[in-house]
C-alpha cells in the first residue's frame, strides 16, 4: 500500500499551483479532489479543482461518514475530503496527495497517523501578502481573515514531518516529488 501525502499551508502560499506542477511530473499519482460549499473561482471546473456542493449536501456527507476530514475555513466556506477515492487508490497502490488546510491535516494526522504530513511555506511573510493581493480573487474584508488565519497556520508548521519553502513553484514541486517518492 502506498503512504499518503498530505499538503497543507497557509492561504495564498502556492498549493493549488505547486500541485498542479506535480500532477504533471508525476501522472501516476493521485490528488484528492475536495468538496467544497465555496463558490468556484473563475476557471475552476466542478469535479476536477473541487466538488462545488450545497450546505446540505455536505452536512449529509458529514452525517454519512463520507468525509476523511472536513473544516470550517476562514469562517466561512466549508471543505473536506471524501473518503472513499482516498481509501481506494492507497489500497491499489497508486500514491496520494491531499492538499487540504492545516485542520483538515490534524484530523487527517488523528485518522491515518501513518500519513507523510508536508508543510509549504511562502518565503516570507510579504511574499506571502503579496500573492494574495497579488491573485485578485478576495476583496478586502475576505483578504483579512485569510491572513488572520494565516498567522495562526504559520505558527502550525512544527506539526508537520517536513517544510518545504515555495520559493519557486519548480523547486517546491520537486521537492514535494522525492518526498512522495520516498513513500513508495
Amino acid at each position: 500500500m502506498s503512504r499518503l501525502t498530505v499538503l497543507a499551508g497557509p492561504t495564498a502560499v502556492g498549493k493549488g499551483t505547486v500541485v498542479r506542477a506535480l500532477r504533471q511530473a508525476c501522472p501516476n499519482l493521485w490528488i484528492s479532489v475536495s468538496a467544497t460549499t465555496r463558490r468556484p473561482r473563475p476557471g475552476e471546473i466542478d469535479g476536477v479543482d473541487y466538488f462545488f456542493v450545497s450546505n446540505d449536501e455536505f452536512t449529509r456527507m458529514i452525517g454519512d461518514g463520507a468525509l476523511l476530514e472536513w473544516a470550517t475555513v476562514h469562517g466561512i466556506n466549508r471543505y473536506g475530503t471524501p473518503r472513499g477515492p482516498v481509501v481506494d487508490h492507497l489500497d491499489r497502490g497508486i500514491p496520494v496527495v491531499l492538499e487540504i488546510d492545516l485542520q483538515g491535516a490534524r484530523q487527517v494526522r488523528e485518522a491515518m497517523p501513518e500519513a507523510q504530513f508536508v508543510f509549504l511555506a511562502p518565503p516570507s511573510w510579504d511574499e506571502l501578502v503579496r500573492r494574495l493581493v497579488g491573485r485578485g480573487t478576495e476583496d478586502a474584508a475576505e483578504r483579512r481573515r485569510r491572513l488572520a488565519t494565516a498567522r495562526e497556520e504559520m505558527a502550525a508548521e512544527a506539526e508537520f514531518d517536513a517544510v518545504i519553502i515555495n520559493d519557486t513553484v519548480e523547486h517546491a514541486a520537486s521537492e514535494l516529488e522525492r518526498l512522495v517518492e520516498a513513500t513508495r
